[in-house]
């Protein structure tokens, strides 16, 4: 059974560089890193020191306010490095790979068989449960509790996203182990959205109902979704998890290991050979991204898309959650009176002196100017076009940055994440920075209301 999902409202950035059909095994990373900030709000508590010999699996560290969450290493090596920020915060673990990997066996599971503690100890000892989020909050949930439904998008709408039904294609046992698993953690169901069109390795498999999505992006987002289908109000949580996560925890079930290999698209139009990588979580960007060459020097790599990813380097390491790296050019030059002429070559949801309306199917190639400064919020109507959730944008904004908790609740700061207010923050004439500002209302709401 399945539910048409069809979005109106949004705006699709179509540009250069989509990553061709075709899959390439990336040279292996000498160095595999993590971050712990891609864990908001965890505070790691170290299990092993610098110089320890690791295995695939084994936990590296453990969330200070649930040592039941642990975190283990993408491969086997050394751990060589523990960097520390201010008040020694720590900021990356850096792990010096062997030539292969030795896996930690935590023994095959059949999750039909098992009763849901024994599933969710399974996922926390292995190191698969911060593969799991929660929202109120898009935290790592919270073991202890019971979610009323379940959330995975099967279809990608940003910008040069990786195509799910591509690299999800023959991996159905490990999506089927995992989906039977995660149903049993909830007294509802598990939703998963897959593209109208196209034919999706989710199609025809067990203890799931479908939802067949169309419309621009936000589409593909998983909150707008959640929206669509079982919104969250007060009180209530629901459980989301990456498409590509899945397939990790499948292999955990069927396999007993803890296998954090990763396809990666990589796309942009400053990467000369724009397709798909098999690499693994926290490798070395530059070991895919010089094995496809570039364009330029002068260059902007993104894990993640361009919307929603953080900024490495070059020589940078590939995010925990990011199944996409994006190279565009540096938006560092500046145009003459670039505001006061027609502009054919950018994408704008404004019809004044601004043409893209007129080419919905031309691909740009767009750099990283924000094509103005920061200012203050100017009432235009414009995010409502482009924001498919029944909330009012602009004014949850302003209710985050002044910091009033009891409009936050009124007007539906329980459903959102920061990802879903990328758009918004793309089109704002004031250059605010939405996503940030979302996300700290977001920590402000854990933790008064928590």
């Amino acid at each position: 059974m399945s539910k048409d999902i069809k979005i109106k409202k949004g705006l699709n950035i179509r540009l250069k560089g989509e990553a061709d059909k075709t899959i390439s095994n990336a040279p292996r990373s000498r160095t595999f890193s993590i971050r712990p900030s891609d864990f908001h709000l965890i505070t790691p508590k170290m299990v092993i020191k610098e110089g320890a010999k690791l295995q695939a699996g084994d936990t590296i560290f453990y969330s200070k306010a649930n040592e039941r969450i642990k975190f283990a290493s993408p491969v086997s090596g050394t751990l060589t490095k523990i960097e520390r920020g201010a008040k020694r915060v720590i900021t990356e673990l850096v792990i010096e790979a062997e030539p292969q990997d030795s896996y930690k066996d935590f023994g095959v599971a059949d999750p039909a068989n098992m009763q849901p503690e024994a599933i969710k100890e399974h996922l926390l000892t292995a190191g698969c449960w911060p593969f799991i989020k929660q929202r109120p909050y898009h935290v790592i949930a919270d073991p202890d509790s019971t979610p009323k439904a379940i959330f995975i998008s099967g279809y990608a709408t940003a910008p040069l996203a990786a195509d799910y039904d591509f690299t999800l294609r023959g991996k159905e046992k490990q999506l089927q182990a995992a989906l039977t698993a995660l149903s049993k953690l909830t007294e509802g169901k598990v939703h998963v959205s897959v593209g109208k069109t196209g034919v999706s390795p989710f199609e025809g498999l067990k203890d799931i109902t479908i939802h067949k999505v169309s419309g621009p992006h936000p589409a593909g987002n998983v909150g707008v979704q959640i929206a669509k289908i079982d919104p969250v109000n007060k009180g209530e949580t629901v459980w989301t998890v990456n498409a590509q996560d899945l397939v990790i925890i499948g292999e955990l079930l069927t396999t007993g290991k803890f296998n954090a290999e990763r396809v990666i698209a990589l796309v942009g139009s400053s990467v000369k050979t724009a397709k798909y990588y098999t690499t693994r979580i926290g490798a070395e960007v530059a070991t895919f991204v010089y094995d496809s060459g570039l364009v330029e020097e002068n260059v902007r790599v993104i894990s993640g898309d361009v919307l929603t990813g953080k900024q490495i380097s070059v020589k940078g390491n590939l995010g925990y959650y990011n199944d996409t790296v994006t190279v565009i050019p540096e938006g560092d030059d500046y145009e003459f009176f670039g505001w006061n002429k027609p502009v054919f070559d950018k994408i704008s949801t404004s019809r004044a002196l601004t043409f893209s309306w007129l080419f919905p199917n031309k691909k740009y190639e767009l750099d990283t100017n924000t094509n103005g400064e920061h200012r203050a919020f100017v009432v235009t109507g414009n995010y409502e076009e482009v924001f498919p959730m029944d909330i009012y944008p602009l004014q949850i904004l302003k209710a985050c940055m002044v910091e009033d908790l009891d409009a936050m609740e009124a007007l539906g700061m329980y459903e959102v994440a920061p990802e879903d207010f990328a758009l918004t923050e793309f089109i704002c004439v004031s250059k605010q920075p939405h996503q940030e500002i979302i996300r700290k209302g977001l920590d402000l709401m854990y933790k008064e209301i928590g």
